[in-house]
């Protein structure tokens, strides 16, 4: 299974941005597909996850500000920020957990809030 991700990018406090990853290879139509962030000095949390049936979760910090979306068709995941902060700077990497819990990982982009 292999991730990509694109969108990462410099904005600045207030403004958006979109990430996006698409999942290749061995794809079980059960899956979760998330996004999560490491920020420097800090342990990597997650942000939000979706699964196949669309029920999503998120981290507090970003619940009203973000929200994640997949086609599962295309099998691909967005992460919509917006309202961003300066503490939502951090690599953000690509989630994608298959039906026998086999976890696999994009290589990470970098989100940099600031003015």
């Amino acid at each position: 299974v292999q991730l990509q991700a694109s969108g990462g990018g410099l904005v600045q406090p207030g403004g958006s941005l979109r990430l996006s990853c698409a999942v290749s290879g061995s794809i079980f139509s059960i899956n979760t597909m998330g996004w999560y962030r490491q920020a420097p000095g800090k342990q990597r949390e997650l942000v939000a996850t979706i699964t196949a049936g669309f029920i999503t979760n998120y981290v507090d910090s970003v619940k009203g500000r973000f929200i994640i979306s997949r086609d599962n068709a295309k099998n691909t995941v967005d992460l919509q920020m917006n309202s961003l902060k300066p503490e939502d700077t951090a690599v953000y990497y690509c989630h994608y957990r298959n039906v026998y819990a086999m976890d696999f990982w994009g290589k990470g982009t970098l989100v940099t809030v600031s003015s």
